[in-house]
């Protein structure tokens, strides 16, 4: 226990995240990082960006109704402290995403339009699965699909993109360093915390994997929409890549995704995910449940 409660306390919080990585940063980025102009510049890009960031607000969003929500159904001082910090994490997620729908010319007075344009209707059903949960104030079903299965999937997101980004953006690329570290530290403490309570609590083991399994579903759909959407965004990138003469590759769990197409893309990502779903899962106790069994 003491463990847990140094690992998640306030002031390790504080000294890992807004005094550590996120130091001297604005909204996640360095002060005078801009959008490249070749994005901003390029219809297709931008729109597909424009797009990609929308839906990193909405799953944000939902992250962020969940944390908040499950503060007071935790059953112990040290999580309700843990998750008044996700908490704001959360929220700064919201706010530094939100600021780059600004950045990509998206004004503040059609924010909540564009948000509704462009919002993929599967990750909303994804994010109405978890929030059932919360708002019935199950802690157990709430934080495994909180910080193991929304979590997890958002530090894969954000690492495939951090990749690209590296070579192509580095204002998000920084942006995106530090939601990856923030969610690290989530999908711990969902590891740490949430085992001992389902082996406490067997009876739920059924309930908490039919969750995981229509969030998985919904998840799955995400992905495949997403990438089907951005196809042509895909290519173009590609495309400018090459008449640039760029050649540096943006390797990704064996896959160069400069050079990959949207269906190389989707798998990698997909098959990365659901991997670390079932070794998640596993540590707590969980067994993995793929959609349509």
């Amino acid at each position: 226990m003491a463990d847990f409660l140094s690992a998640y306390s306030i002031q390790n919080w504080l000294e890992s995240c807004p005094q550590g990585y996120l130091e001297d940063t604005v909204y996640g980025h360095a002060t005078g990082e801009t959008e490249p102009e070749s994005l901003l510049d390029n219809e297709l890009l931008l729109t597909n960006q424009i797009s990609t960031t929308v839906n990193l607000v909405v799953g944000e969003r939902a992250a962020l109704a969940a944390s908040s929500g499950l503060i007071n159904s935790a059953p112990d001082y040290p999580s309700k402290r843990f998750l008044a910090t996700q908490t704001l994490d959360e929220a700064r997620h919201v706010e530094i995403f939100t600021e780059r729908l600004f950045d990509l010319g998206v004004k503040r007075a059609d924010l909540e339009s564009t948000i509704n344009e462009y919002a993929n209707p599967n990750l909303v059903k994804f994010a109405e699965v978890l929030l059932e949960k919360v708002d019935k104030k199950d802690f157990i079903a709430g934080v495994v699909g909180q910080n193991i299965v929304l979590e997890g999937m958002a530090f894969s997101v954000f690492e495939m993109m951090h990749t690209t980004a590296q070579s192509d953006n580095s204002k998000f690329a920084h942006t995106l360093s530090g939601t990856i570290a923030d969610e690290r530290r989530h999908v711990g403490f969902g590891e740490n915390r949430i085992g001992s309570l389902i082996a406490q609590h067997p009876e739920k083991k059924s309930e908490i994997q039919k969750m995981q399994q229509d969030m998985t579903q919904h998840m799955l759909a995400t992905f495949s929409t997403s990438f089907e959407k951005g196809r042509a965004a895909t290519e173009e990138a590609k495309r400018i890549r090459t008449e640039k003469g760029v050649q540096e590759k943006a390797m990704y769990h064996g896959k160069d995704l400069n050079a990959s197409d949207s269906e190389d893309m989707q798998a990698v990502l997909a098959d990365t995910v659901l991997n670390e779903f079932k070794v998640r899962l596993g540590r707590i106790g969980l067994e993995y449940q793929a959609p349509g069994t």
